[in-house]
């Protein structure tokens, strides 16, 4: 018993009743509220529910159907909700027929040039800024971000334009700050497998942006969004970004074959991050066309106004120019399969 349908008739006070009883076997459980049903996901250890207890559940009041899911992801599976999950942020929609592109520096440098790549990437026609103000660098001597400092200026940045922020946590000793200042919280690659931290921003009411890790699987991956999820935070955007393989012709593989897998699997949206994926500028306008083809509900471009001089990954940010021209050109794509840029 992992998915429990309820019809449009069940009350309040039968969707209580419910959950009182799950809770007494030990068991927690999500509710999704439709139009027409109304699902509850049992999330614990339903092994030990016998085929008596589940019978008396099918005979509840407003219960039209008991489900079993046999894919280790509950919640995050389309068993669970056949619908795509749509994310709506200060007014913009990750998941729906419009694709977001979230744009801006890999890392936040300083006030002005901060504010600088907004503003051109507003008039480009991306949905989002994004900036790391806590940087997961491969070398302890590598610039590692400003801290709350860097997360000011991307708050500013954010007024000025009217674009929400997306920003990477490395730790939840960090979270209370962080959550003052960004309205989608990216889990990075190196720590889709922190399971700590992803339990800890399962318990916030904000959106999270979940990278798949360097070297992991789909199913590792939904895992992850799972331990979110399994904490009452629904709203998870996988983000493929590159996996590594034995190709060093790119600073990674890109998967876009993740993109139609996950939308078979999973009603979480899917995003798209070409910068990392293949880490040379030149390569990122193509890999963000392909996406867009394959079907992903987002982009994430890294756009810098002097990459030569960028304090992290400047070899693969776009200028404000390209990123311009790169918009424009998506259009066409987007328009192909359905879709708007």
């Amino acid at each position: 018993m992992d998915i429990i349908v309820l019809n449009r008739k069940a009350t309040e006070k039968n969707i209580t009743h419910l959950l009182k009883k799950l809770e007494s076997k030990g068991l927690k459980a999500t509710v999704s509220r439709g139009t027409e049903k109304t699902v509850i996901g049992v999330i614990g250890d339903t092994s030990r529910i016998t085929e008596e207890e589940e019978n008396a559940v099918r005979v509840m009041k407003g219960v039209e159907d008991v489900v079993r899911i046999l894919k280790p992801y509950k919640l995050a599976s389309r068993d669970f909700k056949a619908q795509n999950t749509i994310i709506k942020v200060k007014g913009k929609v990750i998941g729906g027929k419009k694709i977001p592109v979230i744009a801006g520096p890999c890392a936040v440098e300083n006030r002005t040039i901060m504010i600088n790549i907004a503003e051109k990437v507003k008039a480009a026609g991306a949905s989002f800024i994004r900036g790391g103000a806590y940087k997961p660098r491969t070398s302890p001597y590598s610039f590692q971000g400003l801290g709350e400092e860097g997360l000011q200026y991307l708050a500013e940045a954010s007024r000025k334009t009217g674009l929400p922020v997306v920003t990477e946590i490395m730790d939840p000793r960090d979270l209370e700050t962080i959550l003052q200042y960004t309205d989608i919280i990216q889990i990075g690659a190196r720590n889709m497998q922190n399971f700590r931290l992803l339990l800890e921003v399962g318990m916030c009411n904000k959106p999270v942006l979940l990278k798949r890790g360097l070297s992991a699987t789909i199913k590792e991956w939904l895992m992850a969004a799972e331990y979110v999820m399994s904490k009452g935070n629904l709203e998870v955007i996988l983000c493929e970004r590159g996996i590594r393989t034995f190709e060093t012709a790119t600073r990674n593989t890109l998967d876009l074959s993740a993109v139609p897998v996950l939308k078979q699997k999973t009603h979480l949206p899917v995003v798209v991050d070409p910068s990392h994926g293949v880490g040379k500028w030149d390569l990122v306008a193509p890999m963000a066309k392909a996406a867009v083809a394959v079907g992903a509900d987002g982009l994430l471009i890294e756009v810098h106004t002097n990459p030569e001089n960028a304090m992290s990954d400047g070899e693969q940010s776009l200028k404000p120019d390209a990123f311009k021209k790169l918009m424009a050109e998506l259009k066409p794509i987007a328009k192909a399969v359905g879709r708007e840029i």
